[in-house]
Parts: structure tokens; sequence; C-alpha cells
């Protein structure tokens, strides 16, 4: 019966399911447009502070830090209340924390803020993801999740450069006051296009962390973390390689290194293409798996010229941004009532693999050369490739 009723809702409601997927690209958008910014912004910052370029770095590592260890519990929380009505109050948590950083009196006052926001966002990533889930139908999950990530993926891209010139021609201020408009935006739109009902209709089922036992879940989860976290760690070395190895400034790595955010909404678009060629999002993600690798391994180790290197980045980053929507779809559905600390739980796993492989390949990078350093992905990357591969290979396809 619940069937039913949610497929007839979506036929006589398409427009306001459309609306709602606008929301929350909006949503996302801006949490990895704030989340971003900082980086074009931390002298700018620090002399509003009058404190160092070091310290203020701690306007990042505190929001990373909160978000990362309150992800799981938050969304533990979202599996047991109204996720709609917790995504708003995030929102406007999110719009707030923008506010009173841009008029913060104090240093210390500022980090508190961040630390808040970090809270906030780690509602709205997982939560927007977990509503795509039980609204959109199940045939469109994979291009509705590839269509809101679309969205924090143009957040990542264009937040530094937004930030840059709002703080050139308006000031400092201007970046946090912009973000918390749109979160404000996308509250006020959301009061009218969220789903009114309780989105999950066992609602008191929620099992807690019981899933942690269960092979189904954890699987593609610690897959997910391995092959995701290792390619974003990868990527973040990629400049220091092209910049190695081509001998490029700052400005021509920059430049560069926007293929990889090319290919990477390229790859959001095209994950639900890749799940209806496949036929599953399991076997959709073993191609994503296989495409990551040899990209990353590429540009690692064969010695292209520059344009072969870039061509090794955009399709880096059309792997990686195809397979998250792919494996979010996977974890979500597996996930059931639990889906909202599941999801939650997979954004903390990507930060610990990016934070424990990134410091380790840049030592190596740094004592051994950039071909001993690639071996870490390569094999971080096989890893996660393995297990997906068997996770394909013990799951049965569904008929859609």
């Amino acid at each position: 019966m619940e069937k039913g009723i949610f497929s007839s809702e979506t036929i006589a409601c398409a427009d306001n399911d459309r609306t709602l997927l606008l929301v929350l690209s909006m949503s996302v958008f801006f949490v990895g447009a704030s989340e971003f910014m900082l980086s074009a912004m931390l002298n700018p910052l620090s002399v509003a502070f009058g404190t160092n370029s070091v310290r203020i770095t701690w306007l990042i590592s505190s929001y990373a830090f909160a978000y990362a260890i309150a992800a799981p519990l938050l969304g533990y929380l979202s599996d047991r209340v109204n996720r709609s009505r917790l995504l708003l109050v995030a929102l406007l948590s999110f719009a707030v924390d923008g506010i009173g950083i841009a008029f913060s009196p104090t240093f210390e006052i500022a980090i508190a803020l961040r630390i808040f926001g970090g809270l906030a966002s780690a509602v709205i990533i997982p939560t927007a993801f977990a509503l795509i889930s039980e609204v959109v139908p199940r045939t469109r999950h994979a291009s509705a999740m590839g269509a809101v990530m679309l969205g924090m993926t143009f957040g990542i891209a264009l937040g530094p450069a937004m930030a840059g010139l709002l703080t050139t021609w308006v000031g400092w201020r201007a970046p946090f006051l912009l973000t918390s408009a749109g979160c404000i935006v996308a509250f006020i739109i959301g009061t009218v296009t969220m789903p009114k009902r309780r989105a999950v209709a066992a609602l008191y089922e929620s099992r807690g962390f019981q899933w942690l036992r269960n092979p189904n879940v954890t699987r593609p989860l610690l897959a997910k973390g391995l092959w995701n976290g290792t390619g974003v760690s990868a990527f973040l070395l990629s400049g220091e390689v092209l910049r190695q190895r081509y001998q490029l400034d700052v400005a021509q790595v920059g430049m560069s290194v926007t293929t990889f955010g090319i290919g990477l909404g390229i790859g959001n678009l095209s994950a639900g293409r890749l799940q209806r060629l496949t036929g599953s999002e399991e076997r959709s993600l073993i191609v994503v798996t296989i495409l990551l690798i040899a990209s990353v391994a590429a540009f690692n180790l064969l010695p292209f010229p520059v344009s072969g290197a870039l061509i090794c980045l955009a399709a880096w980053g059309a792997a990686l941004g195809a397979g998250a929507p792919s494996a979010t779809t996977v974890l979500a559905e597996r996930s059931d009532c639990d889906k909202g600390v599941v999801l939650a739980t997979a954004e903390t796993l990507n930060n610990i693999v990016i934070l424990s492989i990134v410091p380790l390949a840049s030592i190596i990078f740094a004592s051994a050369g950039i071909v001993m350093g690639a071996i870490v992905f390569v094999v971080a990357l096989s890893i996660g490739a393995a297990l997906t591969l068997y996770d394909a290979a013990v799951t049965p396809v569904r008929n859609a």
C-alpha cells in the first residue's frame, strides 16, 4: 500500500519533487561553498581578527572536526525525528552561524561559531540525501542524488572564487553574509516544498547502531570510504605533482585542477545513465572504481604531457562524481530506517580516510618521490575496489 501511495504522489507531485531537489541542491551548495571558501580568505581573516595565518586555520579545522565527530550522532537523531523539520532547523542554524561569524567580536567566538556551523552541516548533508531516498522514486535515486551532489560540486568549485571576489570588492564579511542569505532562501522555499508528513513510515523501527552487524551495509560503507576518501586525498596532492613535474606556477596549477571539477560535474550528471547502462548501482560502482584506479595511477606514474595529465584529472573527477551518488543510493536503500546514521557515518569515514592518507602520502612524496607516494593511493583504491567487486558479486540484481 505504501508503495502505491509513493507512486501516485510522485506522479501527482513531480513539479514539487523537482522544487524539493532544487532546495536540497541549494542547501548543499551553500554548505560546500562555506566549507571551502576560507581557503581564499585566510589572510583577510587573520587581519580582521588580529591573529596570524597559522591560528586562523583553526576556523577550518574546528569546522571539520565538529562535522566528523557529530555526524553519526546527528544522523542517529535524524532517524527518530521528522527529517524535513530537522533539515529546516539546520538551514536556519547555518544561516545564523554565518551572520554570527561576520560580526564576531573575537577570534575565539568565531571558532565556537564555526563548530556550531560544523554541527549544522553534519545535519544538512546526510539528511538531504536521506530525504531523496524516501521521496524520489527508486528508479530515479542515482540521478536525483547526482543532481543534488552537483550543487555541492558547484559550491566546492565556486566557493573560493566567490569568496575571493567578494572579499576584494566588499569586504571579508560579504561571503559569510551571502551564504547565510542563501540558506535563508532555501529555508523559506523548503517550508513550502518539504514533505509535510513523516518521511519514514516505520519511524520508530530504527534499530540504532545494530546495522554495524550487517555486512550488507558495512561492506559498501567501508568500500566507499576507501575509494572515495583516497580519491579525494590524491586530488588534494595533485597540485603539488603538477608543480613538480611540469614546473607550473600557482596560477597555472589552479587553472589546471579545474579540469577535475569539470569532470566531477559531468560524473554527477552521468550517475543515473551509468546505473541504467550497467543494470544496478553495484555494477556501476565497479566501472567507477576501475576508472578511478586507472586515472589516479596514470596521472601519478606515467610520463604524460600536461594535456594527458589534465585528461587523467577529468576522468578522475568523473569517476568520483558518478560514484558518490550511486554509493549513497546503495547505502540509503540497504540501511532502511537507519539511513540517516549510516549516511552520516559514511561522511565521517570519508574524512577519517582523508586525514589518514594525506599525511602519509605527503611524507612519502617528500622522502621517496611521486611514484612511491602513488603506491599508497593505488593500494587503498585497490582494496576499496575489491570490496566493491565482492559486494556486487554477492548482491542479487534488483528489478527496477
